[in-house]
């Protein structure tokens, strides 16, 4: 998931993400090892919440006293840095009560986007302390919408789209090695040539070669280069808008070429390139409805999302 995407359905989601963090945060200070074993009370947390990141704690002078304790049980530097100055230590200390949680912002500890979420505890001889959960934002996102069992095979599935990819640009290359013999042997034997329709045909692979590139380089793009959320009807209706304007423009010149033949003297072309055009019509019309009734449904869908957050 891009980070714009998880910092978008993190806006979307935050009332619903609070109890989730604040459950997040309250289960590890509630821990019985918890402040002496840090290690085995965060293992224990992380194993419920696979999207906890990194723990440490701070003295309420806002000196870290622990390291650096990643999900997976390394430790990582960090002892002893002040950060007395960050914006979330200052919110917790105006209120201790609270559950404070940052927005999000780039770790220098994992390099993930992330969001960090703490809370007062109480450390040995019952001093005062907080505790602080980094949370990887794209994998939290990932758990709230069901999306983790399809995380696990998208380079799987990177994998397949790139094989086909490279079938549909070996075919375009074929396509062109044919049509620049074609090319060849036309201009050897230009003042032969009893066919005028013969430089037709080659327009043809050249278009075939065009709506063939076109639908692969869409395939690259969309299925392994870019992110696409599943999750916005945007996403889809852009895949399915460039894969039909592909469509339509190899139908328009190739019914462009027939109507050329059929004004040439080759009368029973007529009927195909007539039908030929009204398939481009119906096609063009039919896009233009997708694309403004899906572009009206994901509005109202976004209205709805907005009043539900500020109820």
């Amino acid at each position: 998931m891009s980070y714009l995407s998880a910092i978008e359905r993190y806006r979307e989601h935050y009332v619903d993400l609070v109890p989730l963090l604040e459950s997040l945060i309250h289960s590890l200070v509630a821990q019985s090892d918890w402040p002496g074993n840090v290690n085995k009370a965060v293992a224990q947390v992380c194993r419920c919440y696979g999207f906890a990141e990194l723990v440490y704690v701070l003295n309420a002078q806002g000196m870290q006293l622990s390291a650096n304790i990643q999900a997976d049980g390394h430790i990582a530097p960090g002892r002893g840095v002040n950060r007395a100055s960050r914006p979330y230590f200052i919110a917790i200390a105006d209120n201790q009560s609270a559950v404070v949680m940052t927005e999000p912002y780039i770790s220098l500890a994992s390099g993930n986007l992330c969001v960090s979420v703490l809370t007062s505890c109480t450390l040995a001889e019952h001093k005062q302390g907080y505790a602080v959960v980094d949370v990887n934002l794209v994998k939290l996102i990932e758990y709230i919408m069901g999306d983790r069992s399809r995380g696990r095979f998208s380079g799987a599935f990177k994998v397949g789209y790139s094989v086909i990819v490279v079938s549909l640009f070996t075919l375009v290359l074929v396509l062109v090695y044919n049509v620049g013999l074609d090319i060849v042997d036309l201009l050897a034997n230009l003042n032969n040539v009893s066919d005028p329709l013969r430089p037709f045909g080659i327009i043809i692979f050249i278009t075939l070669a065009l709506s063939i590139f076109d639908l692969g380089k869409t395939i690259l793009e969309e299925e392994i280069l870019m992110h696409k959320d599943i999750f916005r009807h945007s996403s889809t209706r852009r895949t399915i808008t460039r894969f039909i304007s592909t469509i339509l423009i190899a139908v328009s010149i190739e019914a462009l070429l027939t109507m050329f033949k059929a004004s040439l003297g080759k009368g029973e072309f007529t009927i195909p390139a007539l039908l030929m055009m009204l398939s481009v019509i119906g096609l063009l019309i039919g896009l233009g409805i997708y694309v403004y009734l899906g572009a009206k449904a994901e509005l109202m869908l976004v209205e709805a999302q907005q009043r539900r957050t500020k109820v």
